[in-house]
């Protein structure tokens, strides 16, 4: 068993105990809104949990990921609401937003040498001033249903299951098959392990980074897509911290903060435990900054596992 594979065991354990001790303990922990209501919360933070994870297995982080939302989300939103387009229009539109979005952060990462939490801590910034400009200082109200199949309401679900879960389940398999048996997947392991003997081996770097980020931000496309199909309104704030939550989810799934190592289904895991913690909170009564609290230390115990298992593989 890999480290990660044993990781993912560890927080299928902790999942399956606190589920256990919530289904115990509270009333209506199983109820099937509830569950419902968590898989819709979750399935955004893992779609765009998907794409961080490549990123940073490749050593890189995008901390812009929450403000690049909120840019598709007022533009999305002000174009279904003002010029009537219909779904596959609006999600396109989406798509492509988040894409350029994303494909700016890759070049520069990857042409401009500094690191890519100050570049993409720069381009987040930068993001919210854009989306605070689109925004034209109020919210974005009166939204139509247009993308209420991505939502977690009624259209937006099939045999109980909301559709942007079964759409993030969708694409973190693809995205595990692509990292675990593609070529190209494998080179994004090897740009994170060591970048300079990676370009030596013949791979290029700086392709595979652009990709990778512009692939995260075709992913925030579609995760905004999801939450505007989920409610009529987009306020200014939309996508704020949401950048916290991903990471969270990436870094307690098992993928290393160092890069060159991670797993998609560890992501997937990850965000469920956040959307858990978050569901219990609510359910228990407690105040609601016990969340970040909590979320807060599975973090820190998962970057301390993470650094313990680097210093015994680098004595060994």
């Amino acid at each position: 068993m890999s480290k990660t594979e044993g990781q993912e065991v560890v927080l299928i354990a902790v999942l399956a105990v606190l589920w256990l001790a919530l289904g115990f303990g509270t009333d209506t922990f199983f109820a099937a809104s509830n569950l419902q209501n968590i898989l819709a919360t979750v399935a955004p933070v893992t779609i765009i949990g998907i794409g961080m994870t490549a990123v940073i297995v490749t050593g890189g982080i995008d901390v812009s990921v929450g403000s690049a939302l909120a840019v598709v989300l007022v533009l999305v939103a002000k174009l279904v609401r003002d010029s009537g387009l219909t779904l596959v229009p609006a999600v396109v539109a989406g798509l492509v937003a988040g894409g350029v979005l994303g494909a700016l952060n890759g070049v520069l990462v990857a042409y401009g040498r500094v690191h890519a939490i100050i570049i993409t801590f720069g381009t987040l910034n930068i993001f919210r001033f854009v989306a605070l400009q689109i925004f034209e200082g109020k919210e974005v109200a009166g939204v139509p249903g247009t993308l209420e199949l991505l939502g977690g309401g009624a259209d937006g679900r099939s045999f109980g299951i909301p559709h942007s879960w079964l759409l993030a389940v969708l694409l973190a398999a693809g995205m595990w098959f692509y990292m675990r048996h593609a070529p190209t997947g494998r080179h994004l392991y090897a740009i994170g392990g060591n970048a300079p003997a990676a370009r030596l081996a013949g791979i290029r770097v700086n392709r595979r980074l652009v990709g990778v980020y512009a692939v995260t931000g075709v992913l925030v496309g579609l995760a905004a897509c999801c939450v505007i199909g989920g409610g009529g309104l987009v306020a200014q704030s939309a996508g704020t911290g949401l950048e916290l939550q991903v990471i969270a989810a990436v870094v307690i799934g098992g993928t290393s903060i160092l890069g060159g190592r991670g797993s998609v289904l560890g992501t997937v895991l990850g965000a469920l435990l956040v959307g858990t913690v978050t569901s219990a909170v609510t359910l228990l009564g407690w105040r609601s900054e016990l969340t970040a609290l909590f979320i807060g230390v599975f973090i820190l115990l998962a970057v301390g596992a993470d650094l313990v298992r680097e210093r015994r593989r680098r004595r060994e």
